[in-house]
């Protein structure tokens, strides 16, 4: 009997061991692949990293894009949706970018209007249904809303930034 309790208890301590070695392991894979900040306000400069950046959000608000945007339509396309008082992020650009793309992926309908330095871009469907803008930005800062099509109805996204054509 004794010999019977000893193997469960080296059984048990054995599972034990191992639990807690696949737990750390776990966590550590966890830990490397940390999620996207959420309203997160990024800064950044040529050749940043990662590439792309993402940042995550929910959409949506009860003032018109076009309210916000100051205008109904800009050249990267129309001030629509609904958006919240306050930009959901800052993008702080330490050095002008002849190239940066700013992508949303959300499984709705979303609209963007950014504001900076030379102005204000708005978009609605850059990639079939989600909104984006690109081309060259100067630095400074910029303020951006990400909107949805139903006035206080708010949906998740995640905001891509890249340098990649």
């Amino acid at each position: 009997m004794p010999t019977k309790a000893l193997n469960r208890g080296m059984r048990l301590s054995f599972i034990i061991i191992v639990t807690l070695l696949i737990a750390s392991i776990v966590n550590a894979v966890t830990d490397a692949q940390e999620a996207p900040k959420i309203f997160g306000d990024v800064t950044i400069g040529p050749q940043f990293s990662p590439d792309p950046l993402t940042v995550r959000g929910m959409s949506g608000g009860s003032i018109p894009g076009s309210q916000v945007g100051g205008r109904s339509e800009t050249a990267t396309g129309p001030c629509t949706g609904f958006v919240d008082e306050t930009p959901d992020h800052t993008l702080a650009l330490t050095s002008k970018f002849d190239y940066l793309k700013l992508q949303m992926q959300s499984p709705e309908d979303t609209t963007i209007i950014v504001k900076g330095p030379g102005g204000t871009w708005c978009n609605d469907d850059f990639n079939g249904k989600n909104a984006g803008i690109v081309g060259e930005w100067l630095a400074g800062s910029y303020q951006i809303w990400v909107g949805s099509y139903e006035k206080g109805k708010y949906l998740p996204y995640t905001l891509q930034i890249t340098e990649v054509k």
